[in-house]
């Protein structure tokens, strides 16, 4: 009996190893990459600069002539082993196709159900001195050590502007305490991307810049036209643009 019970007992270790090492080798190794795409929109319309007029949700009519953001701390999300981009900064410009698309570059194999980013510059780096690449403060994204980055450039004109030349000018920064427009987003793929080491995955994210004049605060153009300084102003236009972005597309 006992050595029946012996041969039953190493049987059963013989097919949970077996088990074991089907499923190691079933686990995807290496890296693959993952492109992110940024394309913005305003509604349904591709947006043009400086040649192009759009209607927001006030009924008042603008044309625009600068969109700049920053992209931060990009993270693939999973539920066992998420991806976090190393020295994540990325300022997208609309005038520069270039800074628009970029390569996530050393994602590890694996399935991913979406990403998590900042609009912004984190309040580190606001603070880390003169810095290079999208954080170089020459690119014009930048007030001083005090005040730090500016994380969205929005300019146009509108005949509703309450300004004398009638422009509109947006520029969003202030990094900590209530009025931190720093903003986390996180986007749901439809269906989960599975990264490999052949094959390069795209992620098309689109912004859609009728939200920054939308919801949850609708701005009238005769009255807030310009904004540029830390304050109220900036962060209810900042939970505005927490809602601009949509993955369009995910997939090979």
């Amino acid at each position: 009996m006992k050595m029946k019970l012996m041969a039953l007992s190493l049987a059963l270790m013989g097919i949970i190893a077996s088990c074991t090492k089907d499923k190691e080798n079933d686990t995807p190794t290496g890296n693959g990459v993952v492109k992110l795409e940024f394309f913005n929109n305003v509604g349904s319309s591709i947006l043009n600069l400086d040649n192009q007029w759009y209607l927001n949700e006030h009924g008042d009519s603008f044309k625009v002539s600068k969109l700049n953001y920053y992209i931060s701390n990009i993270k693939l999300n999973a539920t066992y082993n998420p991806y976090t981009e190393t020295e994540s900064y990325h300022l997208v410009q609309q005038s520069d196709a270039s800074s628009r698309a970029f390569d996530l570059a050393t994602v590890p194999a694996g399935t991913y159900t979406g990403l998590t980013f900042t609009i912004g510059v984190d309040s580190l780096r606001n603070v880390s001195g003169a810095q290079t690449g999208a954080l170089d403060p020459t690119n014009g994204m930048f007030w001083s050590w005090n005040t730090g980055y500016i994380m969205f450039k929005m300019e146009g004109t509108s005949p509703q502007s309450g300004q004398l030349d009638k422009g509109l000018v947006f520029h969003f920064g202030g990094f900590s305490g209530a009025n931190s427009v720093l903003r986390t987003v996180t986007l749901n793929f439809a269906t989960p991307i599975k990264v490999t080491t052949s094959g390069e995955n795209h992620v098309h994210i689109t912004g859609d810049l009728l939200a920054l004049f939308k919801s949850p605060n609708i701005i009238n153009f005769a009255n807030t036209s310009s904004v540029q300084m830390p304050g109220a102003e900036a962060k209810g236009m900042a939970d505005n643009y927490a809602n601009m972005f949509t993955v369009t597309y995910a997939g090979l």
